[in-house]
């Protein structure tokens, strides 16, 4: 059970927080997980948000990178609900289940896709050593361009922030993730 109550409908929040509350609803089609945690605190709940969609709606980063950015920082995390919301939709974007699965077991990344590696070690140099490796950085850069390696970074950073609060919260997946 969330250490918080989670505010899931409109009637949770305060009056003032209506506006980023429906915002919030309308932009994700529900309140769940960390927005329903974030919401205790509506300023940063709707600033997350923003955040949040330009990164997974409107950043330049293809699907498939961004999803696979989302699960190695979960998992690196051990953030069981982000993963459980983000493993259906790298399926989906076309990250390949062997790559899923060498994130998930923490396997040598020998056999997994050159592009696929390096959005692995990107995530797992920054959960792991607060960093990147020089290399790593330039290979990134190198592939993605200036903006695509600063939305990288980005995309670890935010949803390293949403594991931090779902873990602190101990909100766990359901079926409805």
């Amino acid at each position: 059970m969330p250490r918080v109550r989670m505010l899931t409908t409109r009637d949770d929040v305060p009056a003032s927080a209506h506006d980023t509350f429906d915002g919030i609803a309308e932009s994700r089609g529900r309140i769940s997980g960390p927005f329903a945690v974030l919401l205790h605190a509506p300023e940063i709940a709707g600033r997350a948000a923003h955040l949040g969609a330009y990164i997974r709606f409107e950043g330049i980063l293809p699907a498939p990178v961004r999803e696979l950015a989302t699960l190695a920082t979960a998992h690196a995390w051990g953030c069981a609900y982000e993963w459980a919301a983000h493993e259906p939709q790298a399926l989906k974007a076309g990250v390949a289940a062997a790559t899923i699965a060498a994130v998930s077991s923490d396997s040598s990344l020998d056999a997994v896709p050159e592009d696929d590696a390096l959005v692995i070690r990107v995530a797992r140099e920054l959960v792991t050593n607060h960093v990147l490796d020089a290399a790593t950085f330039e290979a990134a850069q190198t592939r993605f361009g200036e903006q695509g390696v600063v939305e990288l970074i980005a995309t670890v950073g935010y949803y390293s922030m949403l594991a931090c609060v779902l873990n602190a919260a101990e909100v766990v997946p359901t079926t409805s993730a």
